[in-house]
C-alpha cells in the first residue's frame, strides 16, 4: 500500500523542495507565532490576575499546569528561533550557485532537531493541559448538584480557563511545527 502511494508522489528535486520549503516555512512560522502569542497572553493574564488569598491543593495543581505551560512556551520560543535556520536553508537552496546549496544531511539534521523540539513541546503542553482540565473537573465534581458553593477553592474562575486555553493553543502550535518538520522530512526522504 505504501509503495502505491509513493508512486503517485513527486520525487523531490532541489527546486521543488526549495519551492515547497519557501511556502510552508512562513505559514508554519506565523501560525506557531499566533498560537504562541495567544498562549503567552492567556498565561500572563492567569499569572498576574490570580488571587493570592486562596491557596489549596487544587490551586497548586493549577500552578503545575501554569509552570508546564511556561516551559512549553519556552520550547516554542526555541522552535521559532530554530525556524530561522529554516529560512537560511531556504535562501541557500534558492541560490543559483550550487556550491552554496546545503547538503541533504544538513537539512535533515535541522528538520529533525525542529521535530524533536516540537515533540517535547507537544508532550509538555499535553501534560499541562491534562493537569489543568483534571483540576477544573475536580473542582466541578467537588460541589454537589443544587448546593450553593460555600468554599471559594471549589469555584472555577475564568483565570483557570485561561490556563486551559493557553495549554490547548500550545498543543496546536507544537503540532503545526511538528507536522511541518515531519512532512518536509518525509518528502525529503523519498
Amino acid at each position: 500500500m505504501s509503495n502505491d502511494l509513493n508512486s503517485y508522489l513527486p520525487i523531490p528535486t532541489k527546486q521543488r523542495f526549495a519551492a515547497t520549503f519557501q511556502v510552508v516555512r512562513p505559514i508554519s512560522f506565523w501560525i506557531q507565532l499566533a498560537l504562541g502569542s495567544i498562549s503567552s497572553l492567556a498565561l500572563f493574564l492567569a499569572i498576574f490576575s490570580r488571587s493570592s488569598t486562596v491557596q489549596t491543593t487544587t490551586n497548586s495543581a493549577m500552578q503545575v499546569g501554569v509552570f508546564l505551560g511556561i516551559i512549553g512556551i519556552l520550547v516554542l520560543c526555541f522552535r521559532l528561533y530554530w525556524g530561522n535556520r529554516y529560512r537560511r536553508f531556504d535562501k541557500l537552496l534558492q541560490s543559483p550557485n550550487r556550491e552554496l546549496h546545503p547538503r541533504k544531511q544538513d537539512v535533515v539534521q535541522v528538520l529533525e532537531i525542529g521535530l524533536i523540539a516540537s515533540l517535547i513541546g507537544l508532550a509538555l503542553a499535553f501534560l499541562a493541559s491534562e493537569v489543568t482540565v483534571i483540576t477544573a473537573l475536580s473542582k466541578i465534581l467537588a460541589v454537589p448538584q443544587g448546593v450553593a458553593i460555600t468554599r471559594p477553592e471549589n469555584t472555577i474562575r475564568p483565570l483557570d480557563l485561561f490556563v486551559v486555553l493557553a495549554n490547548v493553543n500550545l498543543i496546536g502550535a507544537h503540532l503545526v511545527g511538528g507536522a511541518t518538520s515531519l512532512g518536509l522530512l518525509n518528502w525529503l526522504d523519498q
